[in-house]
């Protein structure tokens, strides 16, 4: 082999998508490649006359192939695809910008290899400005994400209260299911099972002429039809039931039922262990003790890429239970509470992507402004509760945003007055400020209430100027790349090649999500289901909604990956620890994040920066 042969070789190895070619197509492409030293004085000989790909691996490059854009390239970058792809020969200008050694790689070769299709969905996903979508299609987890509208295979089966038992128990015969729902007009009042019918009826000998009413269980624990089928896991292993009434979220009208049946022929294995036994905990040491099993659970069983998926859920439903545990107990010693209130969660936990650095976001929203008593009561509970999360793991807030802040604590109309405020002076120290609690889910308490807060603070926060606010400091933060698509990486590490993720990369997509989410008055808080939930009117097109869930995914596993196998609980990702591929995805998630939020800026301020 030739020292250019070599030299080839050695670069093509570690070059995506090439190094995954066995050492004969490799040896074959190479003898169909060309290296050229790329300078001002030859780069007009590239020209369009017929098909080629081009890789860099030195220099600078100004190019313009296909669509007329122009793109600032350097090391590992490819240009010239375009026409590979459409196999004719398409207009390329190239500016040499610093001279450099770059490879040329004929149509005929390339053809061959377009066979291949982990190499042609690697440069489909370059020309559709796109991550290569194969990367996520391996996950064992995704399933989890499935809507429960997706999972529901049969109508609800129903009946209203003044039916009999035996009525119940004829009907559930005749349709073949094992739970029936009892309405009271067309709205879920109560839910009858076989073991209810077993230990309810025949092994006490009750008269099955009577109501079903006498038998049902009342007020069943529901979920509504926009939820995920791991919302459906958490809920029913949570309470220890079987049997979970679906419910449409606006109108509370039953869509059917989800059964532990259901969940076994979805489920491919048992991810909601640590839940059940969280939620057995019957003190606040119990508790503890298996809250600091979580970070040994998550690196025993998240092996698999797909993992990842879910693991930001799994924690935040955990801190979910977590939360309502210490509540419990609190109340236990000191009684309820003395008026309705609502345990709010903010930033990561609200949208469900807490990570093992993630620290405890949460605020107390009140129905009624309390008397000396009840805030002290409620003082108490936020304390009791802030302090048994930082025991379970759960850090405290540097930032002092908890309900053991006073100012976190808030009556109904005195958050609504707040949001006002917001919307009335958006200055870029207040949105900074308050951006995190436009992240908000209610996590224990009266949902009513965070609802009503919901309902009354929607209006205000869909106004274009303060959407123009939120969108101007969301531009202060901008992608790791330099111009010319070089990582940028952060200062002061250890690691010299090191970026951090969160917050140069999946906050922007968090922020994008979050502003057409308000724009488009979708309550959710959760950023995967506020990319789905965008209609179809959306200032956000469904194709860049999702090429953004796919990058929050794959930015979101390396994060995990990172923090599990380091034992850290930093963002900051080393790129010399990525593969080939990994690589051109990150720089491809990169340019798309930045392509979007410029895009968004436009859209929302006028283009103002």
């Amino acid at each position: 082999m030739t020292v250019i042969a070599k030299q080839v070789e050695d670069f093509l190895s570690t070059s995506a998508p090439f190094d995954i070619l066995d050492s004969d197509t490799r040896a074959t492409l190479i003898g169909q490649t060309d290296l050229l030293y790329l300078t001002a004085d030859n780069a007009n000989e590239l020209s369009g006359n017929e098909p080629k790909l081009y890789l860099i691996q030195s220099g600078q490059f100004s190019v313009q192939d296909g669509d007329g854009t122009t793109r600032h390239l350097s090391e590992g970058d490819f240009f010239g695809y375009p026409s590979i792809l459409e196999k004719r020969a398409l207009p390329l200008s190239v500016t040499v910008d610093s001279p450099g050694l770059v490879y040329c790689f004929n149509a005929d070769a390339m053809y061959a290899l377009l066979d291949l299709a982990p190499v042609k969905s690697f440069f489909a996903g370059l020309q559709n400005n796109a991550l290569q979508n194969h990367a996520m299609s391996d996950s064992n987890s995704m399933w989890l994400y499935k809507g429960l509208t997706d999972v529901i295979n049969k109508a609800p089966v129903s009946i209203e209260t003044s039916a009999s038992i035996a009525d119940a128990a004829m009907l559930m015969t005749k349709k073949k299911v094992s739970s029936l729902l009892i309405t009271e007009d067309t709205k879920v009042v109560g839910i009858v099972t076989d073991r209810d019918l077993r230990s309810r009826v025949v092994a006490k000998s009750v008269d099955t002429a009577l109501s079903v009413c006498e038998i049902m269980t009342l007020n069943p624990a529901q979920i509504g039809g926009n939820r995920t089928l791991f919302d459906a896991m958490a809920l029913m292993t949570e309470k220890n039931i079987h049997h979970l009434p679906v419910i449409d979220p606006s109108s509370t009208q039953p869509l059917g039922m989800i059964t532990a049946s259901d969940i076994i022929r979805h489920q491919r294995g048992n991810v909601l262990f640590i839940i059940g036994e969280l939620s057995k905990a019957e003190n606040l040491y119990e508790l503890t003790r298996l809250s600091w099993q979580l970070p040994h659970y998550f690196a025993a069983h998240a092996k698999r890429a797909g993992d990842f998926d879910i693991a930001g859920k799994i924690l935040s439903q955990a801190t979910d239970i977590m939360t309502r545990k210490l509540i419990g107990f609190f109340q236990q010693e000191h009684g309820k509470a003395p008026m309705m209130f609502a345990w709010l969660v903010y930033g990561s936990q609200a949208r469900e992507d807490q990570t093992m650095g993630s620290d405890q976001d949460n605020g107390l929203l009140l129905a009624n402004t309390p008397n000396t008593q009840q805030a002290q009561y409620f003082a108490d509970m936020a304390s009791y509760v802030c302090n048994g999360l930082a025991k379970c793991g759960i850090k405290l807030c540097d930032g002092n945003i908890m309900a053991s802040n006073p100012k976190l604590r808030l009556p109904l109309d005195e958050a609504v007055r707040e949001a006002q405020q917001w919307v009335k002076s958006p200055t870029k120290e207040a949105i900074m400020h308050f951006n995190i609690y436009l992240d908000v889910r209610c996590a224990a308490g009266d949902t009513s209430l965070f609802k009503e807060l919901q309902k009354r603070r929607a209006p205000l926060l869909q106004q274009k100027m303060f959407l123009a606010a939120l969108v101007r400091q969301s531009n202060d933060v901008a992608v790791p790349l330099s111009m010319f698509q070089k990582f940028s990486y952060e200062k002061g590490r250890k690691q010299k090649d090191s970026i951090d993720l969160k917050t140069r990369a999946v906050a922007l997509i968090n922020n994008i999500a979050r502003i057409y989410a308000l724009a488009d008055g979708i309550p959710l808080p959760s950023t995967l289901a506020r990319l789905e939930a965008l209609s179809e009117q959306s200032q956000l097109s469904k194709r860049d909604a999702a090429n953004l869930r796919d990058i929050w995914l794959f930015l979101n596993r390396l994060r995990w990956r990172h923090q599990l196998e380091n034992k850290v609980t930093d963002n900051c990702v080393s790129v010399g620890t990525l593969s080939s591929i990994e690589k051109h995805q990150l720089k491809a998630a990169f340019k798309a994040i930045e392509r979007t939020n410029q895009a968004m800026v436009m859209k929302f301020s006028g283009g103002v920066g």
